[in-house]
């Protein structure tokens, strides 16, 4: 049976390389993993404390946190903006602190952008405060990120694709130890 993975862009550009690294791990699982890549980033309204509540939280909302809780992992590729994570990502992941939803939920990140180091750095830090169940080779920085993909989408830069390998097998051991 096949893993669900639930993966996060956390830019909203229509083709970003963020987009295209998940699709291009989607393209490398296929076999054993099941992704569904949530699209809908921009549309979740602003977190607001005082309707993340029962009968006052908008259906998206509740549906983004059902998507997270149901995935056996979820995966989040994510650029960097003003040196941090982007407003939108941020968001969506402020919806869910109220939850367990990520709470030992396997988590693989990945930073694609021109540096990046400081949205890595700070994307870390909020996934460890929230309790998602990271490893050292579940986390993947990747600089310059746009020179290391092609017109097609496809990793050609030998190192990267090797660390993104080392970050699939490693995710999947991590999905494997959660189910028990």
């Amino acid at each position: 049976m096949k893993r669900k993975v639930f993966a996060i862009s956390g830019s909203t550009r229509k083709d970003s390389a963020n987009l295209q690294i998940i699709k291009a791990i989607a393209a490398m699982t296929n076999e054993k993993w099941q992704i569904e890549i949530f699209n809908d980033l921009a549309l979740l309204p602003q977190f607001n404390p005082d309707i993340d509540k029962e009968g006052a939280l908008p259906q998206i909302i509740n549906e983004f946190r059902n998507k997270i809780q149901e995935a056996d992992g979820v995966l989040i590729c994510t650029p960097e903006y003003v040196f941090s994570v982007p407003g939108s990502l941020k968001n969506a992941i402020e919806w869910t602190v109220s939850t367990t939803v990520f709470s030992d939920k396997p988590v693989a990140l990945i930073t694609a952008s021109a540096s990046g180091i400081k949205a890595h750095e700070s994307l870390l830090l909020i996934m460890e405060t929230i309790v998602a169940k990271l490893s050292p080779k579940s986390q993947v920085l990747i600089s310059g990120a746009r020179a290391k993909l092609n017109a097609n989408g496809q990793i050609t830069d030998e190192l990267t694709l090797n660390k993104i390998k080392e970050l699939v097998a490693d995710f999947e051991e991590m999905m494997h130890s959660a189910k028990g």
